[in-house]
């Protein structure tokens, strides 16, 4: 949107205002000005001028903070009509599609020239972790955790992703043009990169921005797919080389690497049943097979180009007598190929090897029993016979560059790609198990039992990594674990063969996590549960629900919770000499676990983390930390830094004497914040004003994942929504009420202020818990959130949210030290003031449709126009916003 009219001294000095780097602030501009003739250009007289008008009018309301300027602001918005206002949101969403184009290739831009100069790398990488950790346990000890460490994201399916895959290829091509703009020498380049930028902001304008109907569990699984192809195939041996090249300097790809492949990847996409009937075992099946499609394909290709480029001659290179044994066994079971490729290699054994083993990648693609590959450890091993080859002749270099960075994507991603995760409802076990012994077993008992026999062809199919972790939803005594090995076996009957299953417990509830020791310790005495964890090596993993315990108790007593659960199962797991990983259930929103994982990472309980790290990665934060290649290595990398360094001896020791000594005040927060979040949900007719006041019922109509948003028909207790659309209508209604409610009173009732800025200096969990508040409040807005609580007419329940809000904002910020909130993040400030404006005009465009929808007579149909409003309104502010669930 060029800046014209009457807003240029407006719209410019805000601009100004927010510092944002020069070639940050060129790019949002170029993109603004080719949006802007796009929308002049678009048929609809007026519409440019009408967008200018709310945009110049919500900039102006942002910086006066004066009741006369909002009030402007509304009066525009509210004056469009229903058509106008449609393709005013519309504009307003394109413009945060491209806005976070710019952003995201900023950050992309300061990572490459960061990387490219010598000691500008920053503090939060594996190598500055590795070196200070091995200063407090020494060079040996510090390698061999870094070689052990294990980062485990799992991809979910959570329906949190509001943009439709059209649209985000569309930004993805913007985003590659930007790169091209960049690399532009001569203005005729230039000139030809912007007309075709123009060409996909107009494409982007012209492509419906709601998506027509909810995709299917198999639509999810190839839209996941995309990551995976785009960035991570790739990414991933390219963070093990950067961490490599750091440790080792010149010799790295000269020598055996020190770093060990340290990620792996699973996914719930087609395997997480529990409230969704759409994902049934013919969906599993489908979800192993497409995955595995897609990593076979790369690895195929990949051996390929490895082999074509190993053009060493026999006579500079002599194969060893391995090499020599391997082709024969190779042109035994492939002989018209191996002919033409001897006759096209003559002296390049090496080379032939590898065209051939990408041939055999293919059969194994393509289910060709005779040359197919057994398991990725039969083809590991070819690719090693191989390597030891080239560092015998001396070509240390073949040996261990491109073909290094293959063996680690077979070690990484196997033939599944990500092990793929089966999640049910501990209520659905034991409704089948007493279906089954009374004789009448229901299509649901027979959809659950096929479930089991799936994982079992999968494994045979795929190998058992590829499949075999079943979560249990809302664990609850040790027999519901138990249930899962009972339906295992009944599944396949005595004379069959059960599959191997890691059963993982995830507690849920607040009540949940203060059982799961116990739970815990009966459960390992179970005689299945305990052979499986002799097979494993005493190797444990339990699962933390982040969304329904925060629903559960507020978000406060939630973090205490859920910090104390930590302690205690790592504490029982020492005890009982078992290796844990603690399987952090973390949404986007902050009311989900959200925020950075790295700095939860650091304030975790002492053992609780112990070089291995998982959770879980959904909806839109898949593709914000994930999408971009340059940011998804720079994501793993921190992440990964975070893992190392967590078990070292000073880090623990200071999360251990922090949670002593200001037990007393999180004693006093847990107990407060708990008693303010239930004087709230708990009010008589909280459930339907909250249905009122934000357009919960509204989000339910957006296509955004097959997963239904709610567990009944409607909402008459909070136990009936699901946590993700709990989160998603707060902050659509700018209040983000799950990730702060309970805080202030809970800061006010501690009450000594020179306190807990101490605390906020010396103990990690509370500045993390400060810092993510300051997130979420800095993301509301108090104005535009009187005018939703207004819709439910319950002037006590709206009182004590803005009250709450007021507090708590107070608090955070003396606790800081600051006037305003995200002083501290500059970088993120600056990125949540240059969008709230545009996000307000969408707010109040928001506001219209649904005070209309909420005003009309009951037994009147809604009006399919408002509601459509209503979701472009949903979809531009989750853009803009940059979250939902």
């Amino acid at each position: 949107m060029s800046d014209t009219l009457n807003t240029v001294d407006v719209v410019g000095r805000y601009v100004a205002e927010q510092e944002i780097p020069e070639r940050m602030r060129s790019d949002v501009r170029l993109l603004g000005e080719l949006l802007g003739r796009v929308l002049r250009e678009s048929g609809s007289p007026g519409l440019f001028e009408d967008v200018e008008r709310l945009r110049t009018a919500t900039i102006q309301a942002y910086r006066d903070e004066s009741d006369q300027a909002f009030a402007e602001a509304v009066r525009l918005a509210d004056g469009l009509t229903v058509e106008r206002a449609d393709e005013v949101a519309r504009a307003f969403t394109a413009y945060f599609h491209l806005v976070n184009v710019a952003e995201e290739h900023q950050r992309v831009r300061v990572l490459r020239e960061r990387d490219g100069i010598p000691g500008k790398r920053p503090s939060d990488t594996v190598p500055a972790a590795l070196a200070r950790l091995a200063e407090e346990v020494g060079d040996e000890a510090a390698l061999a955790r870094l070689q052990a460490m294990r980062f485990h994201p799992v991809f979910t399916a959570h329906p949190t992703e509001a943009r439709r895959r059209a649209v985000s290829d569309g930004i993805r091509r913007i985003a590659e043009l930007l790169d091209d703009h960049d690399d532009a020498l001569v203005d005729a380049q230039r000139a030809r990169v912007e007309r075709r930028m123009l060409e996909e902001i107009d494409t982007l304008w012209r492509t419906a921005p709601l998506r027509a109907e909810k995709p299917s569990p198999v639509d999810e699984v190839r839209s996941i797919m995309a990551v995976f192809d785009e960035t991570l195939y790739t990414a991933v041996p390219s963070v093990y080389r950067r961490i490599d090249e750091t440790l080792q300097g010149d010799v790295s790809g000269d020598s055996a690497p020190l770093v060990r492949p340290f990620m792996r990847l699973g996914t719930w996409v087609g395997g997480d049943r529990d409230g969704n009937p759409f994902v049934t075992a013919s969906v599993t099946k489908q979800a192993a097979a497409i995955a595995s499609e897609h990593v076979l394909l790369g690895l195929e290709r990949t051996a390929a180009r490895v082999g074509r480029g190993l053009t060493l001659d026999a006579s500079t290179t002599p194969p060893s007598d391995a090499v020599l044994g391997l082709w024969q066994r190779l042109r035994a079971a492939d002989e018209d190929a191996a002919a033409e490729i001897a006759k096209r290699s003559p002296d390049e054994p090496h080379r032939r090897i590898l065209l051939l083993v990408s041939r055999r990648i293919a059969a194994t693609r393509t289910r060709d029993a005779d040359l197919a590959y057994r398991d990725p450890e039969e083809l590991l091993a070819d690719l090693r016979v191989v390597q030891d080859s080239l560092v015998a002749a001396g070509a240390s270099r073949q040996a261990y560059g491109h073909l290094q960075s293959l063996i680690w994507q077979v070690e990484t991603f196997g033939f599944h790609l990500a092990e793929l995760e089966v999640r049910q409802h501990s209520a659905v076990h034991r409704r089948v198990l007493a279906e089954l012994a009374s004789g009448t077993p229901s299509e649901l008992a027979e959809e659950v039992l096929q479930v089991f026999r799936t994982v079992a062809q999968i494994q045979q199919r795929y190998g058992r990594r590829a499949a075999g972790r079943y979560i249990v939803s809302f664990t609850q005594s040790a027999e519901d674990l138990a249930n899962v090995h009972r339906l295992a076996r009944a599944a396949v009957g005595p004379d069959g063969t059960p599959p191997v299953l890691d059963v993982i417990p995830l507690f849920e509830t607040f009540a949940d996590l203060q059982a799961a020791p116990g739970i815990l310790a009966e459960i390992v005495e179970h005689p299945e549960f305990a052979s499986r964890l002799d097979e494993t090596g005493r190797r444990l993993e339990v699962m933390l629900g982040y969304s329904d315990s925060s629903k559960d108790v507020g978000p406060v007593a939630a973090t205490l919770a859920l910090y104390e659960a930590q302690r205690r199962i790592a504490e029982w797991a020492r005890e009982q000499r078992i290796e844990l990983t603690l399987f952090h259930g973390r949404g986007g929103a902050l009311g989900r676990g959200g925020g950075p994982a790295n700095s939860a990472i650091l304030a975790q309980p002492p053992h609780s983390v112990d070089g291995r790290f998982k959770l879980t990665e959904q909806g839109e934060v898949i593709f914000a930390r994930y999408g971009s290649w340059d940011i998804a290595m720079r994501h793993i990398d921190q992440v990964a830094a975070a893992v190392l360094l967590a078990s070292a001896p000073s880090i623990e020791r200071r999360n251990e004497e922090a949670a002593t000594r200001f037990a007393d005040v999180a004693a006093v927060m847990d107990r407060t914040s708990r008693e303010r979040f239930f004087a709230l949900v708990k009010a008589p007719g909280f459930a339907p004003w909250f249905a009122t006041v934000t357009p919960m019922e509204e989000i339910g109509l957006l296509a955004l994942g097959s997963r239904p948003a709610r567990r009944g028909l409607s909402v008459e207790s909070l136990e009936d929504l699901r946590a993700i659309p709990w989160v998603f209508s707060w902050t659509q209604a700018r209040i983000n009420l799950t990730g702060w409610f309970g805080l202030g009173s809970a800061l006010e009732a501690v009450g000594d202020a020179t306190l807990l800025a101490e605390a906020y200096r010396d103990w990690p969990l509370f500045r993390t818990m400060i810092d993510n508040v300051a997130m979420g409040l800095a993301k509301a807005d108090g104005r535009i959130a009187r005018h939703y609580l207004a819709l439910g007419d319950r002037d006590d329940l709206a009182g004590m949210v803005l009250d709450e809000m007021a507090r708590t904002r107070d608090w955070v910020l003396r606790i800081t030290g600051s006037d305003q909130l995200l002083a501290n993040k500059p970088v993120l400030q600056r990125a949540v003031k240059m969008r709230s404006p545009y996000v307000d005009a969408l707010s109040l465009l928001q506001l219209r449709a649904l005070r209309a929808l909420r005003e009309a007579p009951e037994e009147q149909p809604a009006d399919p126009d408002l509601q459509r409003l209503l979701l472009l309104s949903v979809s531009g502010v989750a853009a803009g916003l940059q979250n939902t669930g």
